[in-house]
């Protein structure tokens, strides 16, 4: 750990993120814990390193609490913070505003990503078991015709015992799905360069190449980060190697599939898809995405929101108490990952 306050002592922690952020995430019971494990600079939340009032505190503060609109910490910034040894991030990716400057100054760097993984998971989930049974197509079709049809007429291809899942990535959020999936009569499958086939046996899962996983499964769950090698990983290929009535489930980033390809593919009715990210995040309104009735679009909510919002600043007054104290970082963010954060 770098230079951390004698123990006992509490550190000067500044706020870093839009005031929308603020609004949502910082709750009187959240400054309260936060003020019981630092010395919290009050008013203004920064938005913004570079007017007269946030470069004094930003020359106090050893800690900076950061949120979704933090600004990018970037040389300038930094120059203008030279107590600042550490921050502590109250959502997922990091990548918005650490910047390579911190990493070569040694600023530690935890997030609460751990904790966004798991509404994420949840959605997931809930998606794979809805779109196994096929609820909102034969929902839409109950409601058009006002009677049910013969429940042992059902065909086959509907349900969820032994279906095959398919995960693309073992990030925090791709292991969390994994957890979640161990109740359930699935299969499971892994593509992740990073993890090997003995890693993947001790998860549960089994580790396949990334083509084999979209011809094997009936789902596939985009869970990894965008990176300038993945752009457009999820191509018109692989689309086309899925199984007939396969279900893709993106909660990850938009531009990793090839969103032309997938259109064709779900208003065809080849394949079915589950997007809560797009590119860009909201399609225009004439988009056929809108209308596919093999296509579900959700507003970019699977993440943690409302009442969720509470494991994040739990995480981040947990993680400064224990940096405070000397213990370090229980959820640090690895300078020498930085390429392949999300």
């Amino acid at each position: 750990m770098r230079n951390p306050p004698p123990p006992g002592r509490r550190p000067n922690t500044a706020l870093a993120m839009s005031p929308g952020a603020a609004a949502a995430l910082l709750g009187p019971d959240v400054l309260t814990a936060l003020a019981e494990v630092c010395e919290l600079q009050g008013p203004p939340v920064l938005d913004d390193f570079t007017g007269a009032r946030a470069r004094a505190v930003l020359g106090r503060a050893e800690v900076l609490v950061t949120g979704w609109g933090c600004p990018p910490l970037d040389e300038a910034a930094l120059a203008a913070a030279p107590r600042l040894r550490a921050v502590v991030h109250t959502a997922g990716s990091v990548r918005g505003h650490v910047t390579r400057a911190c990493w070569e100054r040694g600023i530690e760097v935890s997030s609460a990503a751990a904790a966004n993984a798991l509404p994420v998971a949840e959605y997931t989930v809930a998606m794979i078991l809805l779109t196994g049974k096929q609820v909102l197509e034969r929902a839409r079709a109950f409601k058009a015709a006002r009677h049910r049809d013969d429940p042992l007429d059902t065909p086959r291809s509907i349900g969820n015992h032994g279906r095959t899942v398919g995960l693309l990535s073992a990030s925090h959020i791709g292991r969390r799905v994994v957890e979640l999936l161990r109740p359930y009569d699935f299969r499971v499958l892994l593509h992740d360069p990073y993890v090997t086939e003995e890693e993947a046996a001790a998860l549960g899962v089994r580790a396949v190449g990334l083509r084999e996983l979209f011809e094997h499964s009936d789902v596939v769950s985009v869970h990894t980060p965008l990176l300038p090698a993945t752009r457009g990983l999820v191509d018109r290929a692989l689309l086309a190697a899925m199984p007939r009535g396969a279900v893709l489930v993106n909660t990850a980033r938009g531009a990793l599939v090839d969103q032309d390809a997938l259109t064709e593919a779900v208003a065809a009715g080849r394949i079915r898809a589950v997007l809560d990210v797009t590119e860009p995040e909201v399609l225009p309104p004439d988009h056929p995405l809108w209308d596919c009735p093999g296509a579900l679009l959700t507003p970019h909510l699977a993440g943690s929101q409302g009442n969720e919002w509470e494991r994040l600043t739990d995480v981040a007054v947990s993680e400064l108490a224990r940096w405070a104290a000397g213990a370090g970082f229980a959820h640090p963010v690895r300078a020498d990952r930085q390429e392949l954060l999300a």
